[in-house]
């Protein structure tokens, strides 16, 4: 009898805030005990229970143990995406130049090494890459706190600690890949991918706002030590997964003849070449966007570190949005149309970024929810583009060359990068950096458009 009164007055509660809004419920039940706190609780325990329950991969020990993991490296990663950039710009007073080299040195190593590991992985297994990568991730990321306690922080430092990150995205990010679809296979790799992107989506909503409060109070290179421990905490959790891939056959073959194979499998393919040369420029021409992206927010729009956090959350929102319509869009208009939709609205956000204004109608706040919405947009497009670019190249390459092919991918793909970020950050100090953003913007324009007219993804249908 006793709980049902509390689960009355507890249906009240949520009645008056639904009718009538959350600060007239606040006034009617302005404390709520403990006891009732815990059976709300356990209320909606029990029904994530019952949704997630529904869902096969879900229940998947190892699956959910990869999430986790992906989910402490995704909110990690946030927060350093925008803490290191902060650092160099408001704590070092980083050029424009000096930010394009920051950024060609985290996508120097995707040049330098991405064959040579996809020939690698092939040959081992790929858990205990991924386990070692996750925790030397969070070491590399230690360093710039303790350089800055010690007083022997520049930007040489974060040169090194941004091409030691690139090594490590090089081959953790392959391994990851690869392992993804091991452990879940083929016919589940597109739930894997939307479920991963939901996941980033949740990471982009709390930890830029986070990042930006960190910065704020503590300084960039403190809110960075919080990366470094998340990526640690994300491997320390990949100790208990209880599936490890198997070595691979041993192979006799030269390395480089291997290494070969990989180039010219995705070379003759109709589907993968486009797919490389079209992500490429993409690449290249993302790389000189976060080469600008903080300038222009903290010098042109004058935005400071925690109203910067919180519109880089409309990001992860634009992220969920994506993770949303992953499905419904890749039924309707099949994966290669999906991957242009995703293309032409990256594009789009660059033209709508380089016109903000420093007041819009008067008002930086407006500037600065602008930026928040381009960042929506960016995001959310992004992540249409890149969901079902992944999944499909997967599905298209035959397990033995999984290794070769998303290393020869990511060759392909990222080696203009660094060229990218160096052109914007020349054209930024010298012409301005609005005039670094024109530029890209006219880039992807030119981009999807290409792609629309010359490559077979318009056919592609899952």
């Amino acid at each position: 009898m006793q709980q049902q009164v509390k689960a009355g007055r507890i249906t009240a509660i949520i009645w008056s805030m639904f009718l009538s809004g959350t600060a007239r419920a606040a006034l009617t039940y302005p404390v709520l005990p403990l006891s009732e706190s815990c059976i709300i609780f356990n209320a909606f325990r029990q029904f994530f229970i019952r949704k997630l329950s529904a869902d096969p991969m879900l229940r998947h020990h190892d699956f959910r143990r990869f999430w986790l993991s992906t989910v402490l490296a995704s909110f990690g990663e946030q927060i350093s995406s925008l803490a290191i950039p902060l650092t160099a710009v408001l704590l070092l007073q980083a050029t424009p130049a000096q930010m394009g080299i920051l950024i060609a040195l985290q996508t120097l190593p995707f040049a330098l090494f991405s064959l040579p590991v996809g020939v690698w992985l092939d040959r081992r297994s790929k858990y205990p890459v991924l386990l070692w990568s996750e925790f030397l991730f969070g070491v590399v990321l230690a360093v710039i706190p303790i350089s800055y306690w010690l007083g022997l922080l520049n930007m040489h430092v974060l040169y090194a600690v941004g091409f030691l990150m690139g090594i490590g995205f090089v081959i953790g990010g392959s391994a990851s890949q690869v392992f993804l679809a091991q452990l879940v296979g083929r016919e589940h790799l597109l739930d894997a991918q939307s479920k991963f992107a939901a996941t980033d989506s949740m990471a982009r909503l709390v930890g830029p706002g986070i990042a930006g409060m960190l910065v704020q109070l503590l300084t960039a290179p403190v809110a960075v030590l919080v990366d470094a421990l998340a990526f640690m905490a994300s491997s320390w959790n990949l100790r208990y997964l209880r599936k490890r891939d198997s070595y691979p056959a041993p192979s006799d073959r030269h390395p480089f003849r291997e290494m070969m194979d990989g180039i010219k499998m995705v070379w003759s393919h109709e589907v993968l070449w486009p797919l490389a040369w079209g992500t490429a420029l993409w690449q290249l021409l993302f790389n000189g966007y976060l080469a600008l992206q903080i300038l222009f927010a903290t010098h042109q729009l004058g935005m400071s570190p925690g109203v910067l956090g919180a519109a880089q959350t409309l990001g992860g929102l634009g992220v969920l949005v994506s993770s949303m319509l992953l499905k419904p869009l890749s039924r309707r208009f099949g994966s290669g149309r999906t991957i242009l939709i995703g293309l032409g609205g990256t594009g789009a956000a660059w033209l709508l970024l380089a016109v903000i204004p420093a007041s819009l109608f008067g008002s930086p706040l407006l500037s600065a929810l602008a930026y928040g919405v381009v960042v929506f947009i960016f995001d959310c497009s992004a992540m249409l583009y890149f969901m079902p670019y992944l999944a499909l190249r997967l599905k298209l390459t035959p397990d033995a060359y999984h290794g070769r092919m998303v290393s020869t991918m990511r060759f392909m793909t990222v080696a203009a990068a660094p060229l990218g970020a160096l052109s914007a950050g020349w054209i930024a100090e010298h012409l301005g950096v609005r005039s670094g953003l024109i530029a890209i913007a006219v880039g992807g324009s030119l981009l999807t458009f290409g792609l629309l007219k010359t490559s077979p993804l318009r056919d592609i249908r899952d």
